[in-house]
């Protein structure tokens, strides 16, 4: 072999090894970046209604409050085709729910997406989105309880979403969730947002500042295992739970911490708790406790009292979106950054 060319061998080698590297690094760097934020709303816009999970019997009332709530801040909407289908369980079937949902993430027009209700069905339908388009003109998708597994979906695909009211909230009366609407109003439209919880003797103070991903314990137990699990490293978990035994509480939190959830989280708020199951065999501590007893072996503060969830006071929270938190026993608050 000829000098000539052994050096042209070593200098593309050479050059080869540092494409590897700097793909690497770009890997690296899209993994830990800040995640995309859609645009908020303006007077004009569109928002998407859709029911990607459970059936919508009888709702018809609460899709149209929701239409009145939307024109009444000076924006457009379109109900899905599909949203008022039966399929058994589901507001249509998996297809017809997923063309729902999929053309409102296609249509540059669109400038949110908001979920009817929740109940159960967004996991059947999540390998079978595509977020190409969705990508090109990114938008809010607003929903919690099982919308949980389509925010954790666009969480991984690198893009904030709203953890908020959806359209069935409306069957309360729009005076007894003033909160709900007025802080899903602020999110949707960029108006800063920041809590003040009620203190709390469970309290694990600290102060910490991270990206603040999570839903409802039950979802987020789903994804594990799967694609579109949560990467919780670095980040301030929020868990929020509706109609369980205690004793369930503990499972889907003790399947977490197998699963490594908790070793790298830099915090921790703790949502409603709601309609908690007696069951014949008492627990014996309260489910403040109960969590506490989990996280234990971690020294990251926890933060009870958040009103988001299954309750009226269902505040609105932008997940991915990078917050400080500061746990007292006296009170804690969550300043969400700009």
């Amino acid at each position: 072999m000829s000098k000539i060319s052994l050096t042209y061998i070593l200098f593309l080698a050479i050059f080869l090894l540092g494409i590897a590297d700097l793909s690497a690094q770009n890997i690296s760097l899209n993994k830990t970046s800040t995640l995309i934020q859609p645009p908020y709303l303006k007077v004009g816009d569109t928002v998407a209604i859709v029911a990607p999970s459970g059936i919508l019997k009888n709702r018809n009332p609460e899709i149209e409050k929701a239409k009145s709530l939307l024109k009444s801040w000076g924006l457009l909407a379109v109900v899905g085709k599909h949203v008022f289908n039966q399929a058994n369980h589901f507001a249509g079937t998996d297809d017809e729910r997923c063309e729902d949902l999929q053309n409102a993430l296609d249509d540059p027009k669109i400038s949110a997406i908001w979920c009817a209700r929740g109940g159960y069905g967004a996991v059947r339908i999540l390998d079978k989105l595509d977020y190409t388009k969705f990508k090109m003109n990114p938008k809010w998708v607003i929903g919690y309880s099982d919308i949980t597994a389509l925010h954790s979906q666009i969480h991984n695909e690198g893009f904030e979403s709203l953890h908020a009211m959806m359209c069935t909230s409306l069957q309360d009366d729009a005076e007894t969730i003033k909160e709900t609407i007025s802080t899903f109003k602020k999110a949707l439209f960029g108006t800063p947002l920041s809590y003040t919880l009620k203190g709390s003797s469970y309290n694990k103070t600290g102060t910490t500042t991270g990206e603040l991903i999570g839903g409802n314990l039950s979802i987020l137990q789903t994804m594990l295992g799967s694609k579109t699990i949560m990467n919780t490293s670095g980040k301030i978990l929020f868990i929020e739970e509706i109609g369980e035994y205690k004793y369930h509480i503990d499972r889907l939190l003790q399947s977490l911490k197998r699963a490594g959830y908790f070793d790298n989280c830099k915090g921790v708020i703790i949502g409603d708790m709601t309609k908690i199951k007696k069951n014949t065999t008492p627990w014996g501590t309260s489910i403040e406790q109960l969590i506490l007893d989990v996280l234990s072996d971690y020294d990251f503060p926890v933060a009870f009292n958040m009103h988001a969830g299954h309750a009226k006071d269902n505040r609105a929270l932008i997940l991915g979106r990078t917050v400080d938190l500061t746990v007292n026993t006296g009170q804690s608050t969550i300043i969400f950054n700009n």
